[in-house]
């Protein structure tokens, strides 16, 4: 059964009243997380609101609109997911078949499916970052980062969050249609959906897009930020769309429309037994991650680019798709307050991320420390001054680790001394040593010696 608007909560409000209400709810959020612009839309299937407030761009002062583009970053990916899936329900290609049938330059990863690709579960590294990727080829970017001895585990054993994965499903798409990835995906997927396409370095003609904005922490200032991505990466972050734009394609992810056949929504939002991505949700299917809330799992994905925070939620039980996007960092926390203020408005209670669990007492893990690498990112786990574990990635100034018997671990937000989801630990299973650890959805393997 699909929500209704207005619910329990809201039962006394005509539409209009709480449409006024979220409007003016998400204006307080954006001025007191500092982020100049954004957007929500819901949709519950039978009622759709949607709202917009600031400016797109500080420096011009033009203002958000209802349609305005924002980029969205890892956003992106389910819409590659997307066209794979499509090209294998047409039987151009096999989710389970080796993707290197189809990509030679994965021949050093024979074992590497297409479903590994879509789902995080290929064992592969994340990938360089994209000043190197901007000065090379995609099949050379796949030839030099999908190797066997860069490989993070077994294929289809785990999750690591990785870009590389990606840019392999952007050159599949290429390679099975004919077309670049940025013609494919506007002709197979955006244009069906009645969305005009823009994507970082080509804005469509006449629409309107929003600019990303970083905020000193010291002085308050805010400025725009430059997008910063390799055209090679394009299948996994160049899309820029808006909160409507966004619910369209979460409504075809649900079965909704003729985008989708209600096969290939479902075997999108089948969960990967193997795919367990910590702190970036509670689980992952092909393209998509997973998130629980009261007993419903909702799919979607969340994007960050330069500056921007762009979330997708769907919920195919129920028919409700709620989308937001926001044009600076601090959106990620307007969006989970606001997920909060829609469930006490509407009744409509969304996931917003994977919140930190309770785990008990922290516990004292110094067989934690080492090296440990995902491609050329390296993870640097040592005692800090109090003797407790501390965090660096590739020298960064080092993050305090809370361990917990579970072997999972927060990460200590040095400005607020909050916890946040860090990741985990694993055992090698035959000698019981800690080889690998996650942070933030990616994984990174021991390279110390024993």
């Amino acid at each position: 059964m699909p929500y209704t608007i207005p619910t329990a909560p809201a039962a006394s409000r005509p539409p209009s009243l709480l449409r006024r209400e979220i409007q003016d709810r998400l204006a307080a959020l954006a001025r007191t997380h500092r982020v100049p612009g954004a957007q929500l839309a819901l949709d519950t299937g039978t009622d759709v609101i949607a709202v917009h407030t600031g400016t797109a761009d500080v420096t011009t002062g033009s203002p958000f609109t209802d349609d305005t583009a924002v980029p969205l970053g890892s956003l992106t990916k389910p819409c590659t997911a997307a066209l794979v899936m499509l090209l294998a329900d047409d039987g151009d290609l096999d989710l389970d078949e080796p993707a290197a049938a189809h990509l030679p330059e994965l021949g050093a990863v024979p074992e590497v499916t297409v479903r590994h690709l879509l789902s995080h579960t290929g064992g592969l590294p994340t990938g360089p970052d994209s000043d190197t990727a901007a000065t090379t080829t995609a099949p050379r970017y796949l030839a030099a980062v999908c190797t066997a001895r860069d490989a993070l585990f077994p294929p289809g054993t785990d999750f690591s969050y990785s870009n590389a994965g990606y840019v392999a499903a952007g050159r599949l798409v290429e390679t099975v249609t004919g077309m670049p990835w940025h013609e494919a995906v506007r002709a197979l997927l955006l244009e069906p959906l009645g969305v005009t396409p823009a994507f970082i370095g080509d804005p469509a003609p006449g629409r309107h897009t929003a600019t990303g904005h970083a905020v000193n922490a010291r002085t308050g200032q805010i400025r725009p930020a430059l997008q910063n991505l390799a055209p090679l990466e394009a299948p996994a972050g160049a899309l820029l769309a808006s909160a409507r734009d966004l619910v369209a394609f979460g409504n075809a992810l649900i079965g909704r429309g003729d985008l989708l056949p209600p096969a290939v929504a479902k075997e999108m939002r089948r969960p990967e037994t193997a795919a367990r991505p910590g702190t970036l949700a509670d689980g992952w299917s092909p393209g998509l991650a997973l998130y629980e809330r009261d007993e419903r799992v909702w799919c979607g994905h969340d994007g960050n680019a330069q500056g921007t925070s762009c979330h997708l939620r769907a919920d195919a039980e129920s028919g409700v798709v709620v989308a937001f996007t926001g044009n600076a960092g601090g959106a990620t926390a307007l969006w989970r307050d606001l997920t909060e203020e829609l469930g006490r408005l509407t009744g409509v209670r969304v996931p917003a991320g994977t919140p930190t669990a309770d785990r008990g007492r922290p516990v004292a893990l110094p067989e934690c420390a080492g090296t440990y690498r995902n491609g050329t990112t390296t993870y640097r786990i040592a005692p800090g001054p109090d003797g407790s574990p501390a965090l660096s990635v590739d020298g960064d100034l080092p993050l305090p680790l809370v361990c917990y018997a579970d072997l999972s671990c927060d990460l200590v937000d040095p400005g607020t001394g909050c916890l946040e989801p860090g990741g985990r630990f694993h055992r090698d299973p035959a000698t019981g040593r800690i080889e690998r650890v996650q942070i933030s959805g990616r994984t990174a393997r021991r390279t110390d010696p024993d």
